[in-house]
C-alpha cells in the first residue's frame, strides 16, 4: 500500500515521525467516532420500520430502497469499524504508518457511502410520507448539501489557503 505523505511535516510542531502517526491516528478515531454514531442512530431507525404497522403499506420500490438503506447501513458500521480490527491485528507490529493511511482512505469511503445513506434514507421517508417527487428531491437535494459541505467548500477553503501561501 502506497503511504501518503503527510501534508505539512515540518509545520513547526516539535513531535517525531512516530508521535506524529500517533497524533493522526487519534485524530482519525474521533472522526469514525462521529461516523459511527450517526450511522448507528439511522441503522437503528431503519432496523424498527417493519415492526411498525405502515410498513406493509410499502410499494416495490420503498421496498428495494429500504433494503439498500439497510445494507448501507451495515455496510459504513463495518467499515467504520474496519480500523479497530487493523489495529488489533497490526498492533505492535511497526505498521502505525500503514495503518493510518489504510484508516483514512476507509474513512473516506464511510463517508461517501454514509451520504449515500442519509440522502436515501430522507428520499425513503418523504416518499413514504409525502410522494414519489417529494422523495426523489429531498434525496437529491441532500446530495447536493452534502457534495457543496463536503467537496465544494473544502475545495474553496484549500484553494484559498494555498493562494494566501
Amino acid at each position: 500500500m502506497q503511504q501518503i505523505r503527510d501534508a505539512a511535516p515540518n509545520d513547526g510542531r516539535d513531535e517525531t515521525p512516530n508521535e506524529r502517526s500517533d497524533r493522526n491516528w487519534d485524530e482519525l478515531m474521533q472522526e469514525f467516532r462521529v461516523v459511527q454514531t450517526g450511522t448507528q442512530i439511522l441503522a437503528g431507525f431503519l432496523v424498527t420500520l417493519p415492526f411498525q404497522a405502515r410498513f406493509t403499506k410499502l410499494d416495490a420500490f420503498e421496498v428495494t430502497t429500504y433494503l439498500v438503506l439497510v445494507f448501507l447501513a451495515a455496510a459504513v458500521t463495518l467499515l467504520a469499524l474496519a480500523p479497530v480490527a487493523l489495529h488489533r491485528l497490526l498492533f505492535r507490529r511497526g505498521a502505525k504508518v500503514v495503518l493510518v493511511t489504510a484508516a483514512s482512505r476507509i474513512l473516506i469511503v464511510c463517508l461517501a457511502l454514509g451520504s449515500l445513506l442519509f440522502g436515501g434514507v430522507a428520499m425513503f421517508v418523504c416518499d413514504f410520507v409525502i410522494g414519489r417527487t417529494a422523495g426523489i428531491v429531498a434525496g437529491a437535494g441532500i446530495l447536493v448539501v452534502v457534495a457543496v459541505i463536503w467537496v465544494v467548500v473544502p475545495l474553496i477553503l484549500r484553494r484559498a489557503k494555498d493562494e494566501s501561501v
